[in-house]
């Protein structure tokens, strides 16, 4: 469990507030064994005559400190606003690093404790404002305090419009998902009687790439599967493919109205609380929590999420939206990450590279029914 002296010796507050030390500590120990942080965050509730790189200082209004907060900035500190005479439905922002994370829930009165703790959790500011905000006041007395309540969490706010429509709905456990990089993959793994595949294609659009598609949506008709394309929503969409996978950055980009009212499915990357928050706007079909551990297949935005981080997602999604869990899994702990819940396990090399895919493919479903 946490050692309380590692909180005591560290300067969590600025001005130093020993009140506030205090409930942060008694929340921190309540939240179970995870890896403090090495960065070095300060809760400023007033701004330092000199901020450093791991400052969050507090203000209820940014306007009368705008030129502050740009130079605030430039040092690497972050802003958090804070405001709203309702304190149900308080409108809070995180200025940090040139991005703005813009929410709207309830402020408890130990909401700036519980931030710290949750920093202290290791999470980024982002996501540990997320969940500061679906704290509540004495949560640190329930056997398990960590928010698990969709409910009870944050909305984003700024997002563009969500479709008219939910997106269509797919399985609530999709089982073992391979994803995969050509077209005689998928068809390959299909006839070993996998039901949901991926083909993430490196190729640019192309006459080949629709062809590509067009032979992976042919074979997931064959095999009654659900086959999913990632990024080339428009050639997906055209080929009346079962579903996309799109990531964050494209939620701006791609004709989301057009492709919900196609009917077909949409899943949706995410790396943290605050991504799951915005996928969860656009009701997807599935949302991918991620990376679950390093990979080699795609450079990622953030460190590995872990097992730990992996089981409080299922936990939150549970009912609300059938969860993925992906990337860097392999054989060794696909048992493992099945073993928290997720319905659904994406995996690239424990397939491709196995030296016997047909063996890999029969070993990896069989944990789904252990």
């Amino acid at each position: 469990m946490t050692d309380k002296l590692k909180l005591k010796d560290r300067e969590l507050f600025w001005p130093p507030a020993d009140e506030l030390t205090e409930t942060t500590e008694r929340i921190r120990a309540k939240l179970g064994d995870w890896p403090a942080t090495h960065a070095p965050w300060r809760l400023c509730l007033t701004p330092p005559d000199a901020p450093n790189g791991g400052d969050l200082i507090i203000v209820t209004d940014a306007a009368p400190h705008l030129a502050s907060i740009a130079r605030w900035m430039t040092q690497g500190a972050g802003v958090i606003e804070a405001k709203g005479d309702d304190p149900s439905a308080a409108l809070v922002t995180l200025h940090l690093g040139g991005e703005r994370y813009a929410l709207e829930g309830s402020l408890a009165e130990d909401w700036m404790p519980a931030l710290a703790a949750f920093l202290d959790c290791g999470f980024d500011p982002h996501d540990a404002l997320v969940l500061a905000l679906a704290w509540r006041d004495g949560d640190e007395q329930k056997v398990d305090a960590w928010p698990v309540d969709i409910a009870r969490f944050p909305r984003v706010r700024g997002l563009p419009d969500a479709p008219a429509r939910p997106f269509a709905t797919c399985p609530q456990k999709l089982g073992l998902y391979p994803v995969l990089p050509t077209a005689d993959w998928v068809e390959r793994v299909l006839d070993f009687g996998v039901k949901t595949v991926q083909l993430r294609s490196k190729q640019a659009e192309s006459a080949e790439l629709t062809r590509e598609i067009e032979r992976c949506v042919a074979a997931g008709r064959k095999h009654d599967a659900q086959l999913f394309i990632n990024d080339h929503w428009q050639a997906a969409m055209a080929a009346g493919a079962y579903g996309v996978h799109l990531g964050q950055e494209d939620l701006r980009e791609a004709d989301l109205n057009g492709l919900a009212a196609s009917g077909i499915r949409l899943g949706l990357s995410t790396h943290g609380y605050f991504e799951m928050l915005t996928a969860l706007h656009f009701r997807p079909s599935y949302i991918a929590c991620g990376a679950v551990f390093a990979t080699t297949t795609k450079a990622m935005p953030t460190a590995p999420q872990g097992m730990q981080r992996l089981k409080r997602y299922v936990q939150l999604l549970d009912g609300v939206v059938p969860m993925v869990a992906i990337g860097g899994i392999d054989a060794a702990v696909f048992p493992e990450v099945v073993a928290t819940g997720a319905g659904s396990v994406a995996v690239v090399r424990a397939v491709t590279e196995a030296a016997d895919p047909a063996g890999a493919v029969a070993a990896l479903r069989k944990a789904f029914t252990q």
